[in-house]
């Protein structure tokens, strides 16, 4: 992954790839926030099913779900973004993600172990493509989602949508420290 610096000297990561090189993106909602993710991380879209939760677990724990024999672990977007947890609707969705384990900096992530999990999300709507130099660095300020969690921002249908960057979002070492420091009263 390419990196960018931005005004204030924060390093943001953004897509790989030649800036004429096309990319794929999956636009969906969490919340009122439209987020992408690049379909090259989906493994598929599933409609929620029955989750198994787990005790002990912080809001954005939904639970694990059984997909052809393995055990998944569902997070909820918006909560693991600091928003409400999701209410479960009839467009709701899970966003199977695959994504390297524990890399959010430039290393060859071709070397590390996937991440396989679920992402429950409000909506999912199209794929669509953006050229490279169309998917610009997240500015440190103004958006609702923190920076660090987006690869950039590109518009579609008239709408700015953040690119986010799964491995950052779902950092296997800050999930397993945010599930230890959960407490239950």
């Amino acid at each position: 992954m390419n990196q960018a610096q931005t005004a204030s000297g924060v390093t943001q990561p953004v897509l790989a790839g030649p800036p004429d090189a096309p990319c794929s993106l999956l636009r969906m909602t969490v919340g009122s926030d439209v987020l992408a993710v690049p379909i090259s991380e989906v493994r598929e879209i599933l409609q929620v099913t029955r989750l198994t939760p787990l005790p002990r677990t912080p809001d954005f724990v939904r639970g694990v779900m059984n997909l052809r024999g393995s055990v998944v672990p569902v997070i909820d977007l918006a909560a693991r973004l600091g928003r409400a947890p999701t209410s479960i609707g009839r467009r709701s969705c899970i966003v199977v993600v695959e994504s390297a384990l524990g890399h959010d900096s430039d290393d060859d992530e071709s070397h590390s172990p996937a991440f396989v999990v679920g992402l429950l999300v409000d909506a999912v709507f199209e794929v669509f493509d953006r050229m490279g130099h169309e998917i610009e660095a997240a500015p440190p300020l103004g958006t609702r989602i923190p920076a660090e969690c987006l690869l950039g921002m590109t518009r579609a249908g008239g709408e700015v949508i953040g690119v986010l960057a799964l491995n950052r979002v779902l950092n296997v070492a800050e999930l397993a420290a945010a599930i230890a420091a959960h407490e239950t009263h």
